[in-house]
């Protein structure tokens, strides 16, 4: 999987895209955050060190979920009070993209979705809704701090700053969050998944590990 390449703008380096519909992308040379106007680059931020995280998955990871391949290609990092997570930008073989939350060694899948009507400008602990024809509640609202940004994004984002996230679920394994960093806010839906269940490999190493 592979898509155009370009010279970043700030130094020159080359930048390869992994996934020809990304938006913006960063250069692993200078750390330019970086957005794409058809095959030209525009230099609009610049990535501050990222903080340090023990997760195993990393750029260029690849696993599976029902039988479709997909490879990590970015990522956006937040922190809130309880520590911190990656939402990683995940593409599918059959071109879709979507995104692998991965928080303390919890891992959920999800999928942009349009609501059936406009959400709510703000939601409570334990407020439901009915999507999909399944009943979600609030378990946890959420303001984090934007950290960072890495690898390449449906979408222009960075230079954030506070965010309100709401988590959901059912009294299965669907999982949901509506993303109030934008207006109106996104909803995005998926599934809890264990992390064997993705079958992932190119995953960082760390010292100790066999």
């Amino acid at each position: 999987m592979s898509g155009p390449t370009a010279n970043c703008p700030n130094c020159g380096a080359p930048v390869k895209f992994l996934w020809s519909s990304a938006v913006q992308t960063t250069c692993e040379s200078c750390h330019s955050i970086l957005v794409r106007t058809d095959v030209d680059l525009k230099k609009v931020g610049e990535v501050a060190d990222l903080p340090a995280d023990a997760s195993p998955i990393q750029i260029g990871t690849e696993g599976a979920y029902q039988n479709k391949s997909f490879v990590v290609v970015g990522r956006i990092i937040y922190e809130y009070e309880q520590g911190g997570w990656n939402e990683w930008h995940i593409v599918f073989n059959d071109g879709s993209s979507g995104w692998l939350a991965d928080a303390q060694l919890e891992y959920d899948l999800s999928w942009l979705s349009k609501p059936p009507q406009p959400l709510p400008p703000s939601t409570d602990k334990g407020q439901t809704f009915q999507w999909q024809s399944k009943n979600y509640q609030v378990t946890s609202v959420t303001k984090a701090h934007y950290k960072g940004v890495q690898g390449e994004l449906p979408f222009e984002y960075w230079d954030k700053s506070d965010l309100i996230f709401a988590d959901l679920r059912t009294t299965s394994a669907d999982f949901g969050t509506i993303d109030y960093s934008e207006k109106p806010p996104l909803l995005f839906l998926g599934r809890a998944v264990e992390f064997d269940d993705l079958h992932l490999k190119n995953l960082r190493e760390f010292e100790g590990w066999t």
